[in-house]
């Protein structure tokens, strides 16, 4: 069995130019306990005045981001996540995903955004090239099972609740370990552990 990371990112708009500003890993080894990982990339790194706010509404970057939370204090450690440069953060993506198969929700968009940062900052992205997306690993499981198939567009709420995963609450939706952590569950239940 090969290394597989389960992953999501929180971006600052859904354009080709976007950075992620949370950054969720999964590590899952042969033999070993699942190992999260959690980043917060440092204001200074996220090009704001080129975000969309309505991105940033999405992952609620104003209410969760520990540089933009209300009661901040660096290096007082009350936030979820270790803040980092943007490419020192990065640094430590390739190292965990290096030949390791991602798995994720629309994993292309979070395998996008850190590829293109990599290369910004002279990190060659590692990962194995078959990317995981768990849209479509439920729907070759319904059909599998001879299940109706619901009509384009999917949801992933939808899909994953056919196969009995509920999708993360209102605290972990939008956060990048709670949607790296729901990719996991509907891993779990389609392919087994």
């Amino acid at each position: 069995m090969t290394t597989i990371c389960f992953i999501d990112t929180e971006t600052t708009s859904l354009r080709h130019d976007r950075r992620a500003w949370e950054i969720g890993l999964i590590v899952r080894r042969p033999g070993h306990d699942d190992a999260e990982h959690s980043w917060f990339i440092d204001a200074g790194d996220l090009d704001l005045g080129n975000a969309d706010p309505f991105a940033l509404s999405i992952g609620k970057f104003y209410q969760r981001h520990p540089q933009y939370r209300p009661k901040y204090r660096p290096g007082l450690g009350d936030h979820q996540g270790c803040l980092k440069g943007e490419a020192e953060a990065l640094r430590e993506v390739e190292a965990l995903t290096r030949g390791a198969h991602l798995v994720g929700a629309v994993v292309n968009f979070d395998a996008d955004v850190l590829s293109a940062r990599m290369r910004a900052h002279g990190i060659c992205p590692s990962w194995h090239y078959h990317l995981q997306d768990f849209e479509t690993l439920i729907i070759g499981y319904l059909r599998g099972r001879g299940e109706q198939i619901p009509d384009l567009p999917w949801r992933s709420d939808d899909l994953s609740r056919l196969i009995g995963v509920e999708p993360p609450g209102n605290d972990e939706r939008h956060t990048a370990l709670g949607d790296a952590r729901w990719a996991a569950r509907v891993w779990d239940t389609v392919i087994g552990q």
